[in-house]
């Protein structure tokens, strides 16, 4: 396959990564579909650090776009171009490995929740246990269903994230035979 192809293919596959990680990111300030935890601060920690926002999807999505021309006939696609694109896809990397582990943090701690009282994170320490017990969930009063609303956002992120590691790394090595081998472009291969 040609590299300028591949480069395609790649930057189009971290596209639709990249809106899943911003939009659940968005949705997690929003546990129950309601505004007024996010106003009174009572969201999980791990949903502030924004790694779906950043990481998983600025961070991305920066370097997917650069990939995508990287690909198109006379527009970047020569060997100095495709020895940039390892630079951008090692940036994607970074990203997507920031929002990894945040997702894996806020999948770890669980969820912030209201209990009978107060306002705490129960599953905090517990070896995460809670992600394989549901007899536990009931711990969490409010937000209602809060615990199931962050392990599915959690861990839509974590497998998008893995995903965006996966397609970067594949373009660093595409990146590395485009620059060695060059991209196929003025052969008239697309």
């Amino acid at each position: 396959m040609c590299t300028g192809r591949c480069s395609r293919f790649i930057a189009v596959s971290l596209y639709p990564l990249a809106v899943i990680s911003i939009i659940c990111n968005i949705v997690l300030f929003f546990p129950g579909g309601d505004v007024k935890y996010a106003k009174d601060g009572h969201i999980t920690e791990e949903v502030k650090y924004m790694g779906g926002l950043v990481g998983g999807g600025v961070l991305v999505l920066l370097p997917a776009l650069y990939i995508h021309l990287t690909g198109t006939q006379g527009c970047c696609g020569n060997r100095c171009g495709m020895f940039l694109s390892i630079a951008f896809a090692a940036v994607g990397v970074a990203g997507a490995l920031y929002s990894l582990i945040v997702a894996v943090l806020g999948l770890q701690n669980g969820p912030l929740c209201k209990g009978f009282v107060i306002w705490s994170t129960p599953f905090k320490g517990d070896d995460s246990k809670y992600l394989t017990d549901s007899s536990l969930w009931g711990i969490c009063r409010e937000p209602k269903n809060v615990v199931q609303f962050n392990i599915g956002l959690f861990s839509t992120l974590a497998i998008t994230s893995c995903l965006q590691v996966i397609f970067c790394l594949i373009q660093m090595i595409n990146g590395l035979f485009g620059c060695l081998c060059g991209t196929c472009n003025a052969k008239g291969v697309l």
